[in-house]
Formats: C-alpha cells, sequence, structure tokens
C-alpha cells in the first residue's frame, strides 16, 4: 500500500493569478481573486508526488464565522478532471515530480469575502486535512454570467480599476471638476470595505444569513449606501452641513477616499468627520469598485429634496424677493450619488444597468438612511412602484419647482417653473478627464410630449399647468465671471414681449448661500421703484456684488444666490428670476521636475497665487496620488503669504507603478479652503 501524501508547501501565487484576475495592485498580503474565474496553486509534496488512481484529493472553501453549504458559503468538491461552470471545482493543470498544480474555480454567482482553503488527501482508508492558505474573492464585471458583467473593456478599466477621477460640482452655470483619489487598490482597502460590511447591522443580527446574501450585488448595495453613513450604525461618515468643522476635517479638505477609510479603521470603526454628498459618494465608489462593482460618481445640478412626496417643490419668497422658511423641500445647487452596473433579476425584464445608489442620508428606505439601487431605466420612465426608493429618486431629476410671493395682506402669488430641476446631470468620461453629459439616461427631453407623459404617469395625475404667461421674461447673468477676491457685476436682463410700455417694481438680491439651497448674509441688494420696461423691448439692471461685503461670510462652497422679483404695479403679476453663481477660488499651479520613471525619485513643485486683499494665514497643501506618495503628505507654510504673492513648496514623490497617475492636491488656509488641482503624470516603465 502506498504511504500517505504529506503536503511540503502551497504556494497561492499570488503575483501570477492576481495578474490574470487584475487584482496585482490590490496592497493586500493575501491572494485576491474574481468570481467566475479560474485561479492556480502550486502543491509540493514531502516523499513522493500525487497518483491519480491512487490518491483522492478534495477541496473545502468557507467564508464567515457560520459557513454551511444550504448558504452558499461553504463547498467541500473533489479534483476531478475538468473545470465546472455553475459550482466549485477543482482539477489537476500539470504535474512534474512532486510539484502538482492544481486549477480552481468559484461559480460566478458565489459569495464574495475572505476564504479559507483547505484539503483532504486520502490514500485507500487513510486520509490527512491541510490548511492551504486564505483568499478573497470579489465580484467579476469580465466574467459573462457574473450579475456585475460589463461588456465594454474600456468600462470595466474606468468603473473598475481606474483609481484617480474627477468629481463635479459648482452651480449648473459654472460645473467644476474636483479631482479625487478613489485609491480602492491602496495597501488593506479590500481588507477595510470586508471590514465594512462585517459590521454592518444586518451581520450582527443575523451572520449566516448576511454571509449567504454577499452574491447579490443588489444586496451589497444596500448595506454600503447604509454603512458610509453613519445615522444608524457604526457607519464610515458623520454628515455636516452647517460650516461648523472645528472638532473634525471640514468636507471641503478631503482630497481621497483612502484617508477616510483608514481612519474609520484605524480608530474602531467610529464615524469620520465630517462628511457632504460627494464625500459619501465617492467613499461609496471606492467600496464598490474595490468589491469588484462598476460604479461612478454622479453629479445632478439643481436637485430637488421633495420631503412630501408630491413631486412639488415649494419655495416662498417675501415682497422684496428674500427666501423665507416656509417648507422643507430644497433644491441643492448639486447633488452627488454613485451609480453601479447590475443585473436585476429580482425585477422584470428591462431594468438592468445602471442603479442609482445614494449613501447620503436624507431619508430613510425600509427603516434606515440609505437609498437603492434604483434602476436608472425605471426612474426616466417613471416606473414609481418598483425596488428601491425609485420615487425619492425621480423627484430629485422631475420634480416641479413651485414660487409662492407672499403678500402683504395675507394672500400668495404662485409662479410655476417645471424645467429647473434636474440638470446637467454629469459623471467623468472614460478614459478622459473630462465630462459626459447621462441627463438623457434619467429623463426625456424638457417639456417633450414623451417627459409630460412620464411626469403625469408618475404622479398619476395631470401635470400642474403653468402659470399663464405675463408677457415679461427674466434672466440673471453673469457677464465677467466671478472671482474670489473681487467685486463682480450680475445683470437682470428683461424682457418685454408685449406691445404696452410697462411700469414695475424690480427688487435685486444676492446672498452667499451653501450648495444644499441655505442661504446666509446679504451681500447686494436693489430695490428699484420705477422701472420702465418699453414695448417690445429690453432693459438691463445690474447689482454690483463687492468682496467686501461677501468676503467674510462666504463658506465653503463658494455659492452667491442670486434672487430677482419683478411686480407690474398695473396687472400685480409677478416674475421670478433666480441664479447660482459659483465664485472661482485660483488655480493651483503644478509643475514636475525630472523625467517621470517608475521608482525614480520626482519632485513636484506646486504653487498658488493668493487673490486676496489681505495676507493668507496658516496656509498648507496636501498632496496626495495612488502610486506616487505612501498616504497623504501635508506641506505647512511657516509665513503668511501676501497679497499677490505665491504660496509655494516642493513634494517629492516615488512612482511605485508606470502608467498614467493623478497627483491630487489641496490648499487650506484662514481665508481660502478646500482649493484643488490636479495634473496627470505619465509615469515610464522600468527597462526590460
Amino acid at each position: 500500500m502506498a504511504e500517505d501524501l504529506v503536503l511540503e508547501t502551497c504556494d497561492l501565487q499570488q503575483e501570477s493569478n492576481g495578474a490574470m484576475h487584475r487584482t496585482e495592485e490590490m496592497g493586500s498580503q493575501r491572494l485576491v481573486v474574481r468570481r467566475g474565474q479560474p485561479f492556480t496553486i502550486m502543491l509540493h509534496f514531502a516523499g513522493r508526488g500525487y497518483e491519480d488512481g491512487v490518491d483522492t484529493l478534495a477541496l473545502n472553501v468557507q467564508t464567515g464565522p457560520c459557513p454551511t453549504e444550504t448558504g452558499g458559503t461553504r463547498s467541500h468538491f473533489s479534483v476531478s478532471s475538468c473545470l465546472q461552470a455553475s459550482a466549485w471545482s477543482a482539477a489537476v493543470e500539470q504535474q512534474d515530480g512532486t510539484a502538482l498544480s492544481l486549477s480552481l474555480c468559484s461559480p460566478p454567482d458565489a459569495r464574495i469575502g475572505l476564504y479559507t482553503l483547505t484539503m483532504e488527501a486520502s490514500t485507500g482508508y487513510q486520509g490527512t486535512s491541510f490548511r492551504l492558505g486564505e483568499f478573497i474573492l470579489l465580484f467579476n464585471p469580465w466574467c459573462p454570467e457574473d450579475t456585475v458583467y460589463l461588456e465594454d473593456e474600456d468600462q470595466r478599466t474606468e468603473y473598475v480599476l481606474t483609481q484617480q477621477g474627477l468629481i463635479f460640482q459648482g452651480s449648473n452655470d459654472f460645473i467644476v471638476s474636483t479631482p479625487w483619489n478613489f485609491g480602492q487598490f491602496e495597501d488593506n482597502m479590500v481588507e477595510t470595505c470586508l471590514l465594512l460590511l462585517d459590521t454592518n447591522p444586518k451581520f450582527f443580527r443575523d451572520q449566516n444569513r448576511d454571509c449567504s446574501r454577499r452574491n447579490c450585488p443588489v444586496y451589497i448595495g444596500r448595506v454600503v449606501s447604509a454603512m458610509v453613513n453613519c445615522n444608524d450604525d457604526r457607519g464610515v461618515l458623520a454628515g455636516r452641513w452647517d460650516n461648523k468643522y472645528s472638532d473634525g476635517v471640514s468636507p471641503m479638505s478631503w482630497i481621497g477616499s483612502v484617508d477616510i477609510l483608514r481612519r474609520w479603521s484605524k480608530f474602531g470603526c467610529q464615524p469620520v468627520r465630517y462628511g457632504q454628498c460627494w464625500v459619501f459618494a465617492a467613499v461609496a465608489c471606492t467600496v464598490l469598485r474595490c468589491l469588484g462593482i462598476p460604479t461612478r460618481v454622479v453629479t445632478n445640478y439643481n436637485s430637488a429634496h421633495d420631503t412630501n412626496k408630491n413631486l412639488v417643490i415649494d419655495r416662498y419668497l417675501d415682497e422684496r424677493g428674500s427666501l423665507q422658511q416656509g417648507s422643507k423641500d430644497m433644491i441643492w445647487n448639486f447633488h452627488c450619488w454613485v451609480e453601479s452596473w447590475m443585473a436585476r433579476p429580482d425585477l422584470s425584464a428591462g431594468y438592468d444597468g445602471w442603479q442609482a445608489l445614494d449613501p447620503t442620508p436624507q431619508e430613510k428606505s425600509e427603516g434606515v438612511y440609505c437609498c437603492g439601487p434604483s434602476p436608472v431605466r425605471a426612474i426616466k420612465e417613471g416606473d414609481l412602484a418598483l425596488k428601491y426608493d425609485i420615487p425619492f429618486v425621480f423627484a430629485e431629476v422631475n420634480a416641479d419647482l413651485v414660487y409662492w410671493i407672499l403678500q402683504s395682506d395675507g394672500s400668495r402669488k404662485k409662479t410655476v417653473h417645471p424645467s429647473i430641476v434636474g440638470k446637467s446631470i454629469s459623471t467623468k468620461g472614460v478614459g478622459r478627464d473630462s465630462r459626459e453629459d447621462i441627463t438623457h439616461h434619467y429623463k426625456y427631453p424638457e417639456g417633450s410630449d414623451k417627459e409630460r407623459e412620464v411626469f403625469a404617469k408618475a404622479k398619476r395625475q395631470r401635470r400642474p399647468v403653468p402659470q399663464e404667461e405675463t408677457g415679461v421674461t427674466m434672466r440673471i447673468k453673469v457677464p465677467q465671471g466671478a472671482n474670489n477676491g473681487c467685486d463682480f457685476d450680475v445683470v437682470a436682463a428683461i424682457h418685454n414681449d408685449t406691445d404696452a410700455e410697462r411700469l414695475c417694481r424690480l427688487m435685486f438680491c444676492a446672498r452667499v448661500a451653501s450648495y444644499n439651497g441655505n442661504v446666509g448674509p446679504e451681500c447686494g441688494m436693489k430695490d428699484l421703484l420705477n422701472v420702465t420696461l418699453p414695448p417690445r423691448g429690453d432693459k438691463v439692471v445690474p447689482l454690483r456684488v463687492l468682496y467686501e461685503k461677501y468676503g467674510h461670510c462666504l463658506t465653503q462652497d463658494n455659492m452667491v444666490k442670486v434672487v430677482a422679483l419683478l411686480v407690474e404695479y398695473q396687472t400685480q403679476e409677478h416674475t421670478v428670476a433666480m441664479r447660482d453663481i459659483y465664485v472661482k477660488n485660483p488655480d493651483i499651479k503644478i509643475r514636475i521636475l525630472g523625467e517621470p520613471k517608475q521608482k525614480r525619485k520626482l519632485v513636484a513643485e506646486i504653487a498658488l497665487t493668493n487673490p486676496l486683499a489681505t495676507p493668507l494665514n496658516g496656509c498648507s497643501f496636501t498632496v496626495e496620488g495612488t502610486g506616487l506618495t505612501e498616504g497623504q503628505k501635508i506641506q505647512e507654510l511657516n509665513c503668511p503669504v501676501e497679497p499677490e504673492q505665491e504660496a509655494k513648496v516642493r513634494v517629492d514623490l516615488m512612482p511605485r507603478q508606470a502608467g498614467l497617475r493623478k497627483l491630487v492636491v489641496d490648499f487650506e488656509s484662514d481665508k481660502l479652503k478646500g482649493v484643488k488641482g490636479f495634473r496627470n503624470i505619465i509615469i515610464a516603465p522600468l527597462p526590460k
């Protein structure tokens, strides 16, 4: 009788498997593979090698604290001659003396997570168990049978593998791109993302059920959406919108997800302070990409928050045109969420593809602050009865805006604006640093018959009939743009489309504002009692906004809200115009000194010119770049920066990998905060 097989070593071949599974850049000490795709391990036996027909080999894989075969978290399978497509399987790939190469494959619907791998080797009636090691299993958008399969290779590269990106902010009239380091392959990120799954309340309520549902990206998406905010659990981020961040980090100061997730993990899963919508979305994007779900950050301009679910946003103005608190409904200058690509076998056909997920805590879904996944197709078609949270997202991009002008006698004048909400829905283009407009994914063209039909279908009644045309239209324009530290002009451009002269009162007001719609102190005002509009003519009324008025109260969102209210004396007709103006910060200049080559030190020279009439104190640059820096580098300046002088630092970089890398920079001071800049650097590979 043959002697027993004795395993000497097991090599999980992390490097070669990582390259095949596109996980080689993941900073994990464990093997990381994707489901539905074979990977290879090498067994080295002592004494004698494996003999087919004499020896029997069987493998066990298991994940979670209480693995079961019925829950899909444990599997026992024998080594055979070929792999199977729909179950865990193993086959002999090659044998060389006492070395045996095995190919293993998971089913395309396997549970993701950390697995232990063991082997049972038997000769005759004798059997011995060996522990082979641990590996991490992820979703696989390259596998056609996986529910996250994405056909286009360029999109897979962008939405799964790309670690740097752009998030769009500003206003619909002045869209600003903000660089972000997602860093999903940085050291220990995959372990941190799995920790996030193991910290969610569903896991603690029923560990086996939670782990058994981790084969489904819909379930994972809802867990991540809930866990990125800390409102119901030990989630990652605490949200704050009141400009009081002294006990944490301002949301404007973050330039990447890695530092946030590392802080959360390091300090016992205590929430990191503070986040706002783009930070919540960016962290969710990092986690979902890390787990293998194709994901992108999306920005919706003039985004509605419909609290009473009537698809109408009510805003109240007094007779002078000042916004009044009368409803919890809000319109945010912009709002960010993520879209993830997945099939929806839980729904009828036609709803696969991009799904909206929103981790910013706004409204509860099934008792928890999370949102989605909502099929983008369902939002466009007004199919509000499907899962999950489609009415809320539909209102964000489709609600009607109604202004109520409160009269001194207690009456109200109503003006309806059906085409304000849901503008310039944006995401980063595939493989390029530019904006892709995806508004047409969410809605039919504004005012089209199809758009009105969908709105009526969603509301289950006729669309509100807009007020009768007054013959007078008004728009607010910014002739030269608005730069921080400078005075600037805004104008009310009024057109009279009737044959009669009109005598009007114009109230024209500017206030600093936050991106979520809250307004602050006044920084410009005109109240003109006798504005004459010529027949079939135009009138332009300017308003000067002074830096001395807005500079000390400008929030980190750099927003000024301008409202114009025109009242015609004879008819008492009211016309309202409103515009959010983004006050532009100075540019950060980044110059690379030296030739960018892999594993050769580089120097980045970073500079910003003070645009203000007063010195900047407490100046610092924060620099971060995947494959360029080890975490964040903070460079502080020891002296104030005088007006029109440059704040300048030099930062050492050490490129670890070849290819396109993005260096992201944030500038902070007492009077200028959250100024962002970036530069793409192409790193040449080591010579072969």
